[in-house]
């Protein structure tokens, strides 16, 4: 462990990880008592295009990725905002031009092949100090949005329809919301890439919401869940010589496999507990 923390590019690893652990804790628990898995799915990978857009252009990549989901999420929520039960072929849509435009975009880059598979799987251990900066500010507004419009959220994810009643701004929430998945989600894909970052989204909020009694307990328990895994699929790389991305997603597989064991045991020893 020391000798891992004794390297720069080791150091800026680990903070991205325990700032994309943050986003995670926060919209993952929103998009999980949602139910919004596959639109998040949908603006992840519509996040490739942004990607394409910033090598071609030669801008900064972070900042041109959240730009572009941002109005790829904006989209979304469009479509989505009145029903989610026929929005999915828009969703699929937009999902496959994002991707289909980051790829195209990126071979007619001139003078450069970018390494595909550092966006599709995370690339961790390259991530700049300024992008740690830069995740920084994005991990400051998620919060302060969070706590501005908590219970307006809280109630959003209960019923929508109460919501409506106790004069929440319902259509402006679900806009907000997915505004909100866009920037975690570019932040994320610097960790474990967008084919990897629904995983690291949905696994910890959802092991979070059976044992928190609160959205908020949700967040703070899934946040922990979320760095744990970081840090651990972080240790496992540099050991093993492994992707880092996928060893992060490792760790929180096999981790969510054992919880669900234990829960069956722990359910089963209950049963067998009872009195006839």
């Amino acid at each position: 462990m020391i000798e891992m923390l004794s390297h720069e590019f080791m150091q800026n690893a680990i903070y991205a990880g325990l700032l994309a652990a943050v986003a995670c804790g926060i919209i993952g628990s929103l998009v999980v008592v949602n139910r919004m898995v596959f639109l998040a799915g949908g603006v992840a990978h519509a996040a490739y295009g942004g990607v394409g857009i910033a090598y071609f252009m030669g801008w900064p990549v972070m900042p041109s990725a959240v730009g572009f989901t941002l109005g790829a999420s904006m989209l979304m929520a469009s479509a989505t905002s009145r029903s989610m039960a026929r929005s999915d072929t828009i969703v699929g849509v937009l999902w496959a031009a994002g991707m289909a435009l980051g790829i195209l975009l990126i071979d007619l880059t001139p003078g450069y092949n970018v390494d595909l598979m550092s966006f599709l799987f995370g690339s961790i251990l390259t991530v700049p100090r300024s992008d740690i900066w830069i995740m920084v500010g994005l991990d400051a507004a998620l919060l302060v949005l969070v706590l501005l419009f908590y219970r307006d959220f809280l109630a959003l994810s209960f019923d929508r329809e109460f919501a409506r009643s106790r004069g929440a701004p319902v259509e402006a929430l679900h806009y907000l919301m997915l505004g909100m998945t866009a920037v975690a989600v570019v932040m994320i894909i610097s960790v474990v890439g967008l084919i990897l970052v629904i995983a690291l989204v949905t696994i910890p909020a959802y092991m979070a919401e059976v044992h928190s009694r609160s959205l908020a307990g949700m967040m703070v328990v899934s946040s922990v869940l979320s760095a744990f895994f970081c840090l651990a699929g972080l240790a496992l790389a540099y050991r093993f010589d492994l992707t880092s991305g996928a060893s992060i997603i490792a760790a929180a597989t096999v981790c969510f496999l054992i919880w669900r064991v234990g829960i069956r045991l722990h359910r089963l020893a209950k049963g067998f507990g009872r009195k006839p």
